[in-house]
């Protein structure tokens, strides 16, 4: 994953400007093998000149952002990382969103991935341009480029104080440099502590936009000649297909063109799509017409029917691969003086865009144009183009802004229903999903299982823990090329189920057990939901862990921090974990001091409780730590979270306002999936299709919330995620603290408390 996010392959990286008007260009050559410059990479076509930048003979500069923009404003940060090292003026710079193609590598936005693996490579970019443009500059002035230096859009000569323009340089038009992989790798970069730009609030770029109404967003696209489609959904989520469509009374339904049947494919039901000229047409034929379906072999699923299954997994030792296998758990357990096991569910999730999923598709010249926000433009495009069968070359997604994402846009269904649509029609087709389609046909967080049976030595250290994961496997169902090798060999794993149970505390004897509920898998496909495995994972081990310290008198700080030691596998490695568990001791230690747990003078019926995680994934940690302030009604259990305190060190911050902004809305999906979110399935369907069945967390429930960012110049980390993972446990261990009622499923109802407390 690492090259393909990184484009790197044996070749040249090219700066150079041409004659036919786009100035000064920054990419590489196609070609494995390259001789002279860039000027010679253009005149024999094989440079790909906005690969990354294009900068005009004005010096302004439009920086290519291969991510999606859902609210995150990544590609601000990606910004900053340029133009920290091409020394461009903040005013000169734009960004854009290009269409999908496979010169872009990896065009995929998740798992708290994008700065992580971004800002090596576009630091890189803005200094190669920079060096480019200094020794064009020099040449300009006459003078030798160890003599000058850039700053905001200028090379200067440092002795008689000249200097010139980047957009004189750009239209001189003799800018030609290129860089071996090996010279592109060691150019100089500025350490932390030396940067102008990353690390400061800079005001995100797509704001105005967002503001005054121009900004592009999926549903807003319209073509000319275009149709609408109306998706009518299935009665069991996966499986069914329709056998017949009674449409005659849609036929009286001014506008209204037809009905069409698509078969099933590996990643969707069968389904039928209403067909007319306007939006209202199609809502109006699509509620009178009658569709007979076939239900398929999940039509007597359910929820509980999927928790037991799981539970069944567990208790067959013989079920499930090994995700962690340290020392001898067994004779672990055998040895210690206290030993405790605890079950935990989790339910199942909707994501809930508030832009339900949409999309325009259209075809000219064999060519399918596809109106998007994708997170996943490297997936989609060979799964539309399965469907029409086209080559992926002949399918194009053109990227718009998300109105929310959270994994769910990193699916095809809409776009293979609009590309199939406009097939049939052979005219431009949009779809817009009603918010009952959107959250019954969501692809879902699984539910889970988890048991935990750990023991402790006489001094309340670990000896051994014990932990069986099942559920649905995501990735083994959208991208099972990702799925890794178990450790024990006995097949593969999904880790996305599973990351966060190897977690970074220092246990002798561990044991992770990854067990992959088929039927879950199969009848409620599932998907990549804001944090993923570390959502339940950490919910789960972070109440384990304030439960044993319950159970035998320890401080549940102490029992962290005795843990977190960076002793062996936990010590962390370069560039992502350096400093290892240390960093997360210092972080649980910065949240605990901030929101003086265990010193500050509670209420009564309040409770504080502490979780800490390495969100997302081990080898690219973010070490994040809560407290969370919770109050129980002891009459009703309704709980109410009135603080919560974040630390979170993230190495280096590019844009602290985004930082913020991230974590809050992380933290708050957390609160939400912990206290409110839930879907039940009842004969192989969603029981829920609206948001006043489905409930979230609302304006006025939202508590206080406290973020302290820790930068000490490490390599940066991801921040959309880790939060949402933190708060579960720390909200469940508050609880407790708060009237002593451990509640071990999400989410935590007043209900369930009160049962707890009884």
């Amino acid at each position: 994953m690492t090259n393909h996010s990184n484009g790197l392959r044996r070749r040249e990286f090219l700066v150079g400007s041409t004659t036919v008007g786009a100035g000064l260009m920054f990419g590489f050559s196609l070609g494995t093998k390259l001789s002279g410059g860039a000027g010679e990479a253009f005149a024999a076509g094989n440079f790909d000149h906005g690969l990354f930048l294009t900068m005009n003979s004005s010096g302004i500069t439009t920086i290519h952002i291969t991510k999606c923009e859902g609210g995150q404003h990544i590609g601000t940060a990606m910004a900053q990382m340029v133009v920290e090292e091409l020394e461009l003026d903040w005013k000169d710079v734009r960004i854009d969103y290009p269409d999908s193609h496979e010169k872009w590598g990896l065009m995929l936005t998740g798992g708290s991935w994008s700065v992580n693996w971004t800002f090596d490579q576009m630091s890189r970019v803005g200094a190669s341009a920079r060096i480019a443009l200094v020794d064009a500059g020099a040449k300009m002035l006459g003078v030798t480029a160890a003599e000058c230096s850039a700053s905001n859009s200028v090379v200067t000569h440092g002795d008689s104080g000249r200097s010139i323009t980047y957009g004189q340089i750009v239209a001189d038009g003799n800018i030609d440099r290129s860089f071996s992989e090996e010279e592109y790798k060691a150019i100089s970069l500025k350490k932390f502590g030396e940067y102008k730009v990353v690390g400061k609030p800079v005001a995100a770029l797509d704001i105005p936009a967002k503001v005054n109404g121009s900004a592009g967003y999926g549903i807003d696209v319209f073509l000319p000649g275009m149709v609408y489609a109306r998706w009518l959904s299935p009665p069991v989520r996966y499986g069914a297909t329709p056998k017949s469509v009674d449409d005659s009374a849609a036929k009286s339904v001014d506008g209204y063109i037809k009905t069409i049947m698509v078969p099933g494919t590996s990643m969707q039901n069968g389904y039928a799509l209403a067909i007319a000229e306007t939006k209202h047409a199609v809502d109006a034929a699509a509620a009178t017409i009658q569709v007979e379906w076939e239900h398929g072999q999940f039509a007597n699923i359910s929820s509980e029917s999927l928790l037991q299954e799981s539970r069944k997994l567990i208790d067959d030792k013989d079920a499930g691969v090994a995700w962690v296998l340290d020392g001898d758990v067994e004779a672990g357990l055998s040895a210690s003086a206290d030993v405790h096991e605890a079950e935990y569910t989790t339910s199942i999730l909707a994501h809930a865009c508030m832009e339900p999923m949409n999309c325009v598709a259209t075809e000219q010249d064999g060519t399918y144009h596809i109106f998007v926000g994708t997170q996943w433009a490297t997936r989609c495009v060979p799964l539309i183009a399965e469907a029409v069968g086209v080559d992926p070359a002949n399918v194009v997604i053109h990227q718009h802004y998300l109105g929310g994402f959270f994994g769910r846009r990193g699916e095809a269904d809409e776009m293979v229903q609009a590309a199939m649509a406009s097939k049939e029609l052979g005219r431009p087709v949009k779809i817009i999903y009603s918010r009952e389609d959107d959250i019954r046909m969501d692809f879902h967080r699984s539910p889970t299982v988890q048991r935990i049976k750990g023991g402790v030595d006489s001094d309340g250290k670990y000896v051994a823990i014990e932990h069986a994961v099942a559920g649905g496997w995501s990735t083994k169902r959208a991208a099972p090329g990702f799925l890794g090798e178990s450790v024990d060999k006995k097949g593969k794993v999904d880790g996305f189920s599973v990351n966060g149970s190897d977690f970074w505390y220092t246990v002798p004897n561990h044991h992770v057990r990854a067990i992959e509920n088929e039927t879950a898998t199969q009848a409620l496909p599932p998907g990549f939901w804001r944090s993923v495995a570390p959502g339940w994972t950490f919910f789960a081990t972070e109440s384990y862990i304030d439960e044993m310290a319950r159970k035998i008198g320890k401080d549940p700080l102490l029992m962290r921090v005795d843990m977190l030691d960076a002793a062996g596998k936990n010590a962390g490695t370069p560039p992502n974990s350096v400093g290892g568990a240390k960093r997360l001791r210092n972080t649980l230690m910065a949240a605990a001091g901030r929101a003086g747990f265990g010193t500050k003078p509670l209420a009564e019926n309040m409770g504080m409780g502490l979780s800490c995680v390495s969100a997302q994934e081990r080898g690219s940690p973010s070490w994040t730590a809560c407290v969370a302030e919770v109050h129980v009604d002891p009459s009703s259990g309704e709980p109410t979270v009135q603080k919560l305190t974040i630390a979170m060190d993230v190495g280096t911050v590019v844009n602290p306002d985004g930082a913020r902004a991230q974590i809050e809305g992380a933290a708050l999906w957390g609160l939400s999936q912990t206290l409110y979110e839930q879907l039940s399935m009842s004969d192989g369907g969603i029981e829920q299709g609206n948001f006043d069945e489905y409930e979230m967390l609302r304006m006025d429930q939202v508590p206080e919330i406290d973020i302290v960012l820790i930068e000490q110049g490490q390599y940066p980390s991801g921040i959309g995620e880790p939060a949402t993972a933190v708060v579960p446990a720390a909200i469940a261990n508050a609880i407790d603290d708060a009237v002593g009622a451990r509640v071990r499923s999400l989410p935590i109802t007043a209900d369930a408390i009160k049962a707890a407390m009884a």
